[in-house]
C-alpha cells in the first residue's frame, strides 16, 4: 500500500526550529521579514529609511522620526514573554495533529499558566481571523453538530440542553478533502444559515447536506442543495454523500476530547479556528509556523479584557 504524502511528508523538526529561531536575535529578525518583507516601512509617513536604536529594540525613521518595533501594533505587542517563548509555542501549536493544551504548553516554554493561556488564545485569534474571510467552492459537504453540555444522563443531540451548535463543511475535489470551515452559530434555523452562507460559501457552488430542513437556505448564497435524506445512527454517518464531513468532525472531536478535555463555549470559536486552522494547512508542514508568524505581525493587537468575552458566532 502506497504511502500517504500528506501524512508522511517532512515536517520542521526540533534542529530545524532551533537553527531558524533558536534565540530572541534570530525571532526578531524573522518577525522583521515577516512584517517588511521589502524592506523597512514606517507605519506613519510611509518613509522607508530608518536607524536601530539596538539598546531599545526600536527603528526610528529619519522622515519622521516615529519610533517603533518589529512587534508594534501586532498581536505581539505589549507581551513581556520572549520572542523566544511565541516562536517555540507557534512551533508545538502548528506541528501536532491534535493541537496542545495550554497547560502541556507552559510547562514547555516555562511560563505561567495564564501567561501561556494568554499568549495561545492569541494565536487562535490569529487563526480565527485570517480564515474568516476565505470561501468554500465546488463541491461542499455540510453537517451540524455541537459541542459541550450535559454528557449523561440526558438528552443526546439536536436539542439538548448545554450544547453549543456549529457548522461543519468541507470542500471536496475529485473526491478528496481539500478545505474547511468549522462555525460556532446561534442555531439551526433558516435565517442563521442564510447569513452563515453568505458569509462562508461562494455562489453556484454545490452544498450536499442531510437534508436538515436549514440547509435549504444555502440557496440564498446562490449555490445549489442536493438533499439526502437519510435519517439517523451509523446509517448516516457511513452515507457516502457525507463520506468527509462525518471523518472530520469525528477527528476534531477526538481530537478537542483528548487534548483539552473542557473549556469554556464562549471560546469554541477559536478552538475550532485551530483546528480548521492546521487543518486547510496540512499540505505544507514546513511552512505553518513562518505563514503563522506573517499574519501575526498582520492581526491588530488582542488586549486581555477581550480575550475573555465571547466571540462572535462566525
Amino acid at each position: 500500500m502506497a504511502k500517504n504524502k500528506i501524512q508522511f511528508q517532512k515536517g520542521m523538526s526540533i534542529l530545524d526550529f532551533m537553527d531558524q529561531y533558536g534565540s530572541e536575535k534570530k525571532c526578531r529578525s524573522a518577525l522583521f521579514r515577516f512584517r517588511w518583507p521589502n524592506g523597512f516601512i514606517c507605519p506613519k509617513c510611509g518613509n522607508k529609511t530608518y536607524c536601530e536604536i539596538k539598546k531599545r529594540n526600536v527603528f526610528q525613521c529619519h522622515r519622521c522620526h516615529f519610533q517603533t518595533s518589529v512587534t508594534a501594533g501586532t498581536i505581539f505587542h505589549s507581551s513581556n514573554l520572549p520572542l523566544t517563548k511565541w516562536f517555540l509555542a507557534m512551533f508545538l501549536m502548528t506541528q501536532g495533529k491534535n493541537g496542545i493544551s495550554a497547560l502541556e504548553l507552559s510547562r514547555h516554554i516555562g511560563a505561567s499558566y495564564n501567561a501561556t493561556w494568554r499568549l495561545k488564545h492569541k494565536l487562535m485569534q490569529v487563526m480565527l481571523e485570517h480564515d474568516s474571510t476565505k470561501k468554500l467552492t465546488g463541491r461542499i459537504e455540510i453537517d451540524d453538530s455541537y459541542l459541550g453540555g450535559k454528557r449523561a444522563p440526558g438528552k443526546r443531540g439536536r436539542g439538548a440542553a448545554g450544547k453549543t451548535p456549529f457548522v461543519a463543511a468541507i470542500e471536496t475535489h475529485d473526491g478528496k478533502p481539500y478545505c474547511m470551515k468549522l462555525s460556532r452559530i446561534k442555531g439551526f434555523q433558516l435565517t442563521e444559515i442564510a447569513r452563515w452562507s453568505n458569509h462562508h460559501l461562494s455562489p453556484h457552488s454545490n452544498v450536499v447536506s442531510d437534508g436538515l430542513a436549514c440547509f435549504k437556505a444555502v440557496e440564498k448564497a446562490n449555490c445549489s442543495h442536493e438533499r439526502h435524506v437519510v435519517g439517523g445512527g451509523k446509517k448516516a454517518v457511513e452515507h457516502p454523500s457525507f463520506k468527509w464531513v462525518n471523518t472530520i468532525l469525528g477527528n476534531l472531536k477526538n481530537s478537542l476530547r483528548g487534548t483539552f478535555h473542557t473549556f469554556q463555549p464562549k471560546h469554541i470559536p477559536r478552538y475550532l479556528a485551530e483546528f480548521q486552522y492546521r487543518f486547510n494547512r496540512r499540505f505544507d508542514l514546513q511552512n505553518l509556523l513562518p505563514r503563522l508568524a506573517y499574519v501575526a505581525v498582520r492581526t491588530p493587537p488582542m488586549p486581555d479584557r477581550l480575550l475573555t468575552l465571547a466571540e462572535k458566532e462566525w
